[in-house]
């Protein structure tokens, strides 16, 4: 399952493959880039997954995008 985020105005996913997870930018065109310097503690759930990623993206924090927030 693919779970979509707009992480303060970037679209991300975040897929749980084989007890982990992994994080991934997303384009305009569908294409999806891993992104491997940041790692997501396997015993976070998904309900979680929005927290940690505000914890830490929070500095691409602005008025106009102030929070994460899950888009399916």
């Amino acid at each position: 399952m693919i779970i979509k985020f707009d992480v303060f105005g970037k679209q991300m996913s975040v897929i749980k493959k084989e007890h982990e997870w992994q994080l991934f930018n997303e384009s305009d065109t569908g294409m999806r880039a891993r992104v491997y310097d940041v790692i997501i503690p396997s015993d976070i759930n998904e309900e979680e997954l929005a927290q940690y990623l505000d914890d830490i993206y929070h500095e691409y924090s602005s008025d106009k995008h102030a929070k994460v927030t899950r888009l399916n």
